[in-house]
């Protein structure tokens, strides 16, 4: 069945992420810094030129030097429309949404002002773009298992720290296993996890692994691997008229994530994930901010 979506909020929530993006290619390319396409981006490019017709966001990934570099040069380069928000940044550093940095674009809604949004000081109520992170991971298959395990563990301890929680989504033997992280995370402070989370994504940093991983993925991606030899050049692939950096590997990066990424999902899967509410704010004033009371 044919899906019916808002094409003009579709369109904004693309321009705007491509704004965001073309502002991440000026300051790495000022400095130096290398991030590449990736996820649907990345297929877009590769597929489409552009954006995937009905997706409506932008994921980048930037090796972790790569991502200190850009992290201090962004705050100091972004425009007033823009932020990079840490997944610390909630709450000084009490409340959890993921292990994700974002680049907010601050002239835009994308919801209606609620106490979830509230409890995020305001932040998640903003289109972004995601910022993923390659770090080394260990050559042993045993210790790779087990840091993606741990992995696992500190995102279901972090949980417990979240606005709320689905448990629906979950199969049985899942939604136990959740349950029982969230509890053990609820005696546990989230700055804790935090500094848990990071020691552990670069415990390995430093060696010349042959594999990366996207250390700040939710667990049902956490399996991703990537070789050093894909992702250690970028090239330039054509994205809506620009060109834009990628893995020099991108086929082998796109199949790793996809499979067979030329293949075309179902009609009824291609419906954009998050613009349906979005408002967005080009050239007038941002929205206010929400407060806590």
């Amino acid at each position: 069945m044919l899906q019916v979506y808002n094409t003009k909020k579709l369109k904004d929530a693309q321009d705007a992420s491509l704004e965001i993006l073309l502002e991440v290619d000026r300051i790495c390319r000022s400095h130096g810094i290398r991030y590449m396409l990736d996820a649907g981006t990345l297929l877009g490019a590769v597929r489409h030129k552009g954006f995937i017709p009905w997706d409506d966001d932008v994921d980048i990934a930037m090796t972790r030097d790569n991502f200190d570099l850009f992290r201090k040069a962004a705050s100091e380069e972004l425009p007033e429309s823009m932020e990079l928000v840490m997944p610390d940044a909630f709450q000084n550093g009490e409340a959890f949404y993921d292990f994700t940095p974002r680049i907010i674009y601050l002239n835009s809604r994308r919801h209606v002002v609620s106490e979830e949004m509230d409890f995020y000081d305001g932040k998640l109520n903003h289109l972004w773009v995601d910022i993923f992170i390659l770090d080394n991971i260990t050559d042993s298959s045993t210790f790779d298992r087990l840091t993606r395990f741990r992995q696992k563990m500190l995102y279901g301890y972090a949980m417990a720290h979240r606005y709320s929680l689905d448990l629906s989504k979950y199969s049985d033997s899942d939604r136990r296993k959740v349950e029982f992280l969230v509890k053990r995370g609820k005696g546990k402070a989230m700055r804790d996890i935090f500094r848990a989370q990071e020691e552990l994504s670069v415990k390995y940093n430093g060696r010349q692994t042959k594999n990366l991983y996207y250390s700040n993925y939710q667990p049902d991606y956490l399996h991703d691997t990537v070789k050093r030899e894909w992702i250690s050049e970028v090239t330039e692939l054509e994205f809506e008229g620009h060109q834009l950096m990628a893995p020099k590997g991108w086929h082998e990066v796109l199949t790793v994530i996809y499979g067979d990424y030329m293949q075309m999902p179902p009609e009824e899967k291609r419906v954009p994930s998050h613009s349906d509410d979005l408002e967005v704010y080009p050239d007038g004033e941002p929205p206010k901010p929400v407060t806590r009371s």
